[in-house]
């Protein structure tokens, strides 16, 4: 997604100032006086002059988990499903770009990871595709960054790794493809199929809607399939997702870059396509199909693969605008699915509300035999305690009694369970006996764990077995990349487990430049009337900022925003404000309005309103129909209805806040100056 745009300044000098310095950094890539760390062949070179000295394979038992990364490839080894290779990606740290080109072979029964290095491996990359078949691990294309971002390098080489042996070779037929990152790589039988991607010239991103396959089996050459005349194809795009099902490859969404429509301006806006084509490998022609079902709304950078007859996608991210020059990126962590037999999309909601209650009934009835236990104990007591002239008897009678009050208080305390998800004593309720209160019946539910939203998550299925690895989010204007691994069992769809937990990101501040541009900034922001010591408030947020970027599911917890709200929320300024509204939103998945209340919205209307949403989310893992399904898909609503409810009282406060500050800012806000800055290079992959 690369950095946010910076503060506009103020005045004709400073836009003046901005665009010469912008002029003098283009014209700086396109020369030929690089710094050594912009200098992509030397550094390639110096890659493979060390590639050389290696005249072994190296296998490293139980080595750390890898390190955090975004668009690298994860797949499951076809000799063992209880394996997962993981091979290249990147990370960024705010000031340079890490591409890596270590191997990872993951052993899922154990638990433990092993590097293998080996002689005459392929250079380091990302977003590159990898596919399995037989015995063997094959890899085309993808990109290389340079450490400053001033430069990058496309790949066009074709790799194989042979499983058995951990040796790398270099395939060289006629034909390949050009050089590319972002397209797309599946295994149809025995043919790898590629198709689109892009290409930045430096000058230019050429984006490509071109088909290539290489047939393992002849191992001759490539073929490229070129559209007949008058025959549908889809448009050129990158970032997309293909799946493969029987005799169909079928092709989502993806990203494309065009000029605006402005004959004054010379700038570039994404589009991201949410279309969805299928294609017959029998006879190469494409076809649009026609979305039914609840299909996921607009979304790059998302993940996506096939368990049984259904495709699954996962994640995504959503760009837009805040108000003013102000761009928001909704990272997404909602599961669809894809039928691929009737074409048809249904979310997938996680069993949850079910397994909640069983737990709960389980810790009810654990508790409940504890206060009968304690009560027998204390009849005992008492009938001691009679015959030395107490008369304090309680009969069975009155212990059941007890019980039901004591169950029937904590059902009351499910319907309040909110903001904490925990069950909470209720003041002067069911005493035992007059004057003594029972027993607190303080029970925390299981924390519902869920990976964060993301982009350019590595992700596989094995068995049916969902994996999820890394991938990269944005918090305020850092770039959180992710090491965390997480598991979800696709047939019982009852909950994520976390096998790694992420470890805190690196992020290292601005540089020199970039902090010039910010006292400029600040310079402006006091002529307008904002105190510096607000920037002292904005310090102490980024804390809380990276705390919510955790990928331990804390950032999606209802109780945590609904703190975030009433706490760190009120000293926000009015921007990051809104920020903060719409990372909270996204998060909980309230940007879609089928699995979210709208204000003021009663449980019957929101249900009403939304019935056919969640009836065909419980069909998914019920298969009731008819009555049954509609207790089901009621259930369904009702959790998501009682788990959002206090949010949304809160969210709706501070948004009539914001609405009545920003109103106020208007006027200001017009007369500023200063461009949107389009988001390309995470989206485009």
């Amino acid at each position: 997604m690369g950095k946010k745009q910076k503060k506009p300044g103020k005045g004709k000098e400073k836009t003046e100032k901005k665009t010469a310095k912008a002029e003098e950094k283009k014209a700086r890539r396109e020369s030929k006086k690089l710094s050594p760390e912009d200098d992509i062949d030397a550094i390639l070179l110096s890659i493979q002059k060390e590639e050389a000295k290696k005249k072994e394979v190296l296998v490293e038992e139980n080595v750390p988990a890898p390190s955090a990364r975004s668009n690298g490839s994860l797949t499951i080894n076809p000799l063992k499903e209880t394996e997962l290779i993981l091979y290249g990606g990147e990370f960024y740290n705010g000031n340079k770009t890490y591409v890596y080109g270590d191997l990872y072979r993951f052993d899922i029964e154990k638990q433990d990871w092993k590097l293998v290095s080996s002689p005459n491996s392929p250079p380091p990359r990302s977003a590159h595709q990898a596919v399995a078949w037989k015995n063997y691990l094959y890899i085309f294309g993808g990109e290389f960054t340079s450490p400053n971002q001033e430069r990058f390098h496309h790949y066009k080489d074709f790799w194989v790794l042979d499983l058995k042996t951990n040796q790398w070779e270099q395939l060289n037929y006629k034909g390949a493809p050009s050089p590319r990152s972002g397209h797309r790589m599946v295994l149809y039988k025995h043919k790898i199929i590629v198709f689109g991607g892009f290409y930045d010239t430096l000058r230019e991103v050429r984006y490509l809607n071109d088909l290539h396959v290489f047939d393992l089996d002849q191992f001759k050459q490539w073929q490229e399939i070129k559209p007949r005349p008058g025959c549908m194809w889809p448009s050129p795009r990158s970032g997309f997702q293909l799946a493969v099902y029987q005799d169909e490859i079928f092709l989502y969404g993806g990203y494309f870059k065009e000029l605006s429509s402005d004959k004054n301006s010379s700038s570039e806006k994404g589009v991201v396509h949410s279309d969805m084509w299928s294609l017959d490998p029998r006879t190469w022609e494409w076809n649009k199909v026609k979305k039914s079902g609840m299909p996921p709304g607009p979304r790059a950078g998302f993940s996506m693969c096939v368990h049984k007859k259904r495709a699954v996608l996962f994640g995504g991210v959503v760009d837009m605008e805040a108000g003013g020059d102000v761009m928001m990126s909704l990272f997404l962590n909602e599961l669809y699915g894809f039928q691929l037999d009737n074409h048809r999309w249904y979310p997938l909601e996680l069993r949850k509300e079910k397994s909640s209650k069983d737990k709960l009934k389980k810790i009810t009835d654990d508790k409940n035999n504890k206060l009968l236990s304690e009560n027998k104990v204390n009849s005992s007591d008492r009938n001691l305690g009679e015959e030395n002239g107490v008369d304090t008897v309680m009969d069975d009678q009155e212990v059941r009694n007890g019980l039901e009050e004591s169950v029937g208080d904590m059902s009351l305390e499910t319907d309040n369970i909110g903001s904490s998800d925990k069950l909470g004593p209720k003041n002067d309720r069911g005493s035992c006996e007059p004057g003594t209160s029972k027993e607190s019946l303080t029970i925390a539910l299981p924390e519902v764990v869920k990976p964060c939203g993301r982009i350019n998550a590595c992700m596989a299925v094995g068995r049916d077995t969902l994996y999820l690895y890394g991938g990269m989010m944005e918090v305020k204007d850092r770039e959180i990349t992710l090491d965390d691994l997480y598991t979800l069992n696709l047939s019982k769809l009852d909950e994520w487990k976390c096998i790694i937990q992420a470890s805190e990101s690196e992020w290292v501040e601005a540089s020199e430049d970039e902090d010039e541009e910010d006292d400029d900034d600040g310079d402006d922001d006091s002529e307008d009337g904002e105190s510096s010591c607000e920037d002292t408030d904005d310090d102490d947020d980024d804390d809380v900022e990276m705390e919510a970027a955790n990928a331990d599911g804390k950032s999606s917890q209802v109780g945590e925003a609904v703190a975030l709200i009433k706490g760190a929320g009120k000293s926000l300024r009015r921007k990051e404000k809104r920020a903060r509204i719409e990372q909270i939103r996204a998060s909980l998945g309230l940007s879609d309005s089928m699995r979210t209340p709208v204000p003021g919205e009663s449980l019957k209307d929101f249900y009403k309103r939304t019935n056919m949403y969640w009836q065909m989310a419980a069909y998914e893992h019920t298969q009731h129909t008819g009555k049954e399904l509609r207790k089901d898909g009621f259930d369904f609503a009702e959790a998501r209805y009682r788990e959002l409810k206090p949010l949304l009282d809160e969210l709706a406060v501070l948004e009539e806040e914001q609405k009545a500050e920003e109103q106020e800012a208007a006027a200001l806000s017009s007369k500023r100056g200063g461009n949107k800055k389009n988001k390309q290079s995470s989206s485009q992959r």
